[in-house]
């Protein structure tokens, strides 16, 4: 491991708005009251990266608490710095696997879900692992509030696809698809966020494909 990764790790340990595997699990059904300190809906991005969209979409909705997920301390490093330097504090990393949620989440504690920009985990052996797949769908289910939304953004027009395949097939509410966005009606502010990985894809003019539905 490299040093300034090694530096990453370290400095996170430090940070406030960052909580690491099993010292979130008291969180459980009261981040908002215990972790935030407040009564705010919960928002979560799932496999945040740098946690470009969470930061952001903190800024946008002071009225709510955002939780950026990410098993990679490193890049959660990035977004955590950016919230502490800016004063943004209604936002929050957890460093855990994904498909250990319901350990840290209580029933209906999640407002939103968004998934931006994941690895879309092409070959059929790993579709389990896809984040639309079946289970992890089942487990939001668990998580969200009644009406609660979920949000896909992605470049991979193959998992878009795949999550809509999925919608369909087990009776979930569509709201929104489109699979040109930034060309659609449906680009507003907070679609318009764009982390450092979706840039890259811009340059190359590969169209964003996004999905908003809910289970009821």
């Amino acid at each position: 491991m490299g040093k300034d990764k090694l530096r990453r790790f370290a400095e996170i340990e430090t940070f406030d708005n960052v909580v690491q595997m099993e010292a979130g699990k008291p969180y459980q059904g009261k981040w908002a009251s215990e972790f935030f300190e407040n009564d705010k809906p919960v928002v979560l991005e799932l496999a945040c990266g740098k946690g470009e969209y969470t930061v952001n979409m903190a800024r946008l909705f002071p009225d709510k608490n955002f939780i950026g997920i990410d098993y990679k301390g490193n890049r959660i490093w990035r977004g955590a710095k950016t919230a502490i330097d800016d004063g943004i504090d209604n936002v929050g990393f957890l460093r855990i696997q994904i498909e250990n949620l319901t350990d840290y989440f209580a029933p209906g504690e999640i407002d939103e879900i968004w998934i931006t920009f994941p690895d879309p985990q092409p070959q059929l052996s790993r579709e389990k692992k896809r984040l639309t797949s079946p289970r992890f769908l089942n487990m939001y289910k668990v998580l969200l509030r009644q009406g609660g939304i979920m949000h896909l953004k992605t470049d991979n027009d193959g998992l878009h696809q795949y999550t809509h395949e999925m919608i369909a097939g087990l009776g979930l509410k569509l709201h929104v698809r489109t699979e040109d966005l930034y060309n659609s009606d449906h680009v507003n502010e907070v679609l318009s966020i764009k982390t450092y990985y979706e840039k890259k894809y811009l340059a190359f003019d590969k169209n964003i494909n996004y999905l908003k539905f809910s289970f009821e």
